[in-house]
Order: C-alpha cells, then sequence, then structure tokens
C-alpha cells in the first residue's frame, strides 16, 4: 500500500514536472523573436504534427464531397425536372401545330376542343370536351386528334359534351384498309396495362392476307364517322374462323391518355357519307358498295 501511494506521488511529479517543461519551451518560443519562430514552425509542422495535418485535410475533403455531392443531386433534381416540362411543353405544342393543320384541311366542319379526363375509377375510358350544343357539337360526333380517331360524343350538354375514346368496351367502327381490299368493324382489345390496349380488325374475310404495317381506317359505313379517318396499322393477326373471317390486331394511330386537343364534327352530316381521306393523305378509292346506292337514290329522286 506504502509502494503505491509512493508510486502514485511520482507519477504526480513526473507529470507535473512534463507539463512544467512543455510550458517552459512553450514560453521560451513564444517570447523568441519572429525570425527564429519561423524555422521551428515549420520544423515541427513537418515531423510531430504532420499526420495530425494529414487527418484533418481528410476530413475537410470529405466534407467538402458531401456538400458537392447533394448540391450535384439537387442541381440534377432541378434539371430533371425542368426537362420533363418543357419536354410535356414540346409534346403540346408538337400536337397543337399537328392539330392546327388539320383544322384548316378540315375547314368549318370541325372545332378545336380540350380534352378533360374525369380521373376517376372506372371513366378511364371516357372523356369531357369544354364545347358543347352551343357550338354545334351533336351526339355522334367524332372526336379526332392529330393522328386519327379518338372517340365519339356520347352525350351533350349547352357547353360541354361528354364522350368515349376507342379503349371503351362499347366503341365500335366500321374500317377498311386504305386500298379498299378488306372491311370489317375495329373493337379494342383490353391489354395488361393501359399503354399496351390495341384495336382490332373483326370480321377480315378469311381469303384476305393482310401485311403487317398496313394502315387501316375508316369505311364510312354506319353513319358514324367519316371516311378514311386513320384508326391504326396492322401488327399481325389474333385469330382466323376457318371458313369465313380472320381478325387482325391492330396499334392505334392515338393514344387517349397523350390527346389533350383534338377538332369536334359540329355539321350536321360530317359521319353520314364524307370522306375525310384528304385530310391524312390517305387517299382511299371510291366505296364500289355504298356509291351506287346512293346514285341509285339521286336518280330515283329526280325520276320523280
Amino acid at each position: 500500500m506504502v509502494d503505491f501511494i509512493e508510486g502514485t506521488r511520482r507519477g504526480r511529479r513526473r507529470d507535473a514536472g512534463l507539463a512544467g517543461a512543455v510550458l517552459l519551451v512553450a514560453l521560451f518560443f513564444f517570447f523568441l523573436p519572429s525570425a527564429y519562430q519561423r524555422p521551428v514552425r515549420q520544423a515541427v509542422r513537418s515531423t510531430a504534427l504532420r499526420p495530425f495535418l494529414a487527418m484533418q485535410a481528410e476530413i475537410i475533403e470529405a466534407r467538402d464531397g458531401r456538400v458537392n455531392i447533394s448540391e450535384l443531386r439537387a442541381e440534377r433534381d432541378s434539371l430533371a425536372a425542368l426537362v420533363a416540362a418543357q419536354a410535356s411543353l414540346a409534346e403540346d405544342n408538337r400536337q397543337l401545330r399537328a392539330l392546327l393543320g388539320l383544322k384548316a384541311r378540315a375547314g368549318p366542319a370541325f372545332i378545336p376542343a380540350d380534352v378533360i379526363r374525369p380521373g376517376i375509377a372506372g371513366g378511364e375510358s371516357t372523356f369531357m370536351l369544354d364545347v358543347g350544343r352551343a357550338d354545334g357539337v351533336e351526339v355522334g360526333s367524332p372526336v379526332l386528334a392529330s393522328g386519327g380517331l379518338l372517340g365519339v360524343v356520347w352525350e351533350v350538354d349547352e357547353h360541354s359534351a361528354y364522350g368515349i375514346d376507342w379503349t371503351h368496351p362499347d366503341f365500335r367502327a366500321s374500317a377498311m384498309t386504305a386500298d379498299g381490299q378488306a372491311y370489317g368493324i375495329v373493337e379494342p382489345r383490353r391489354g395488361q396495362f393501359r399503354e399496351e390496349d390495341l384495336m382490332a380488325l373483326v370480321g377480315a374475310p378469311f381469303h384476305s392476307d393482310i401485311r403487317p404495317g398496313t394502315r387501316v381506317v375508316t369505311s364510312g359505313r354506319g353513319g358514324i364517322y367519316p371516311r378514311g379517318i386513320p384508326l391504326g396499322v396492322v401488327v399481325g393477326i389474333e385469330e382466323a374462323d376457318t371458313g369465313w373471317r380472320k381478325t387482325y390486331l391492330l396499334r392505334p394511330a392515338v393514344r387517349p391518355a397523350a390527346a389533350t386537343h383534338v377538332l369536334v364534327g359540329v355539321r350536321r352530316g360530317t359521319g353520314r357519307g364524307g370522306d375525310l381521306s384528304e385530310l391524312w393523305h390517305v387517299g382511299a378509292p371510291p366505296d364500289t358498295v355504298a356509291q351506287p346506292i346512293e346514285a341509285d337514290s339521286e336518280a330515283d329522286r329526280e325520276a320523280r
């Protein structure tokens, strides 16, 4: 016990002596002239303090790196948001330019309108228009996007209208290939996701051989849609019923989610015997079935 106490006292005296020596050396260097202090500082920094200075430099560099990464991430997010906004604006401008060109070719039979989606469950295939009965819109008026047929008006109010697009289960359109070689009915085919929805040309003659890439347009039959509006492009055959018909899948000319600006038919009779082939440069041949009937009816009227 006495040895422990004595050792503790000796350790305290040693520590006090070491501290006093360090203090004296510090005071000595403190009162040295500046000309003598400089080489001493350099020698201490390059020997005893070198590891500590290197560690401090690494800490500062790591901290600056974290700050730079955070700033870069913020700048990247801002740039991504700006690019996305500009891409959306560019797409809107492209649609508007295309629709303006289409409106100039269509004339007064169609008026421009904005598409408003309801955004409710079960309403994915419906839309609202900001034009209505006061603007000449009727039930059955075709709704066109710059790429082709979007849908048809189902209900009309005084200053608004409601319609369905081609993805609606009740949508049907009489159609034909652009060369007039095959006719049928176009109806929707629901995909696993809405972006995968396709059209189907049902009832094509069994002897027909429609190649992928063939353009399909409205035929003008049925009294709803004018002739020559693009519906889609054939991507392949879906099924064949032995003996009398084939069904072909179509990639749609218009994706409903991308259609924000449209043209709506307002002139009575727009969908009854009209031909819009020239609007999309389809160049569909004359309807060899429907035209003679119209000619006969005109002759009968003149005879009366």
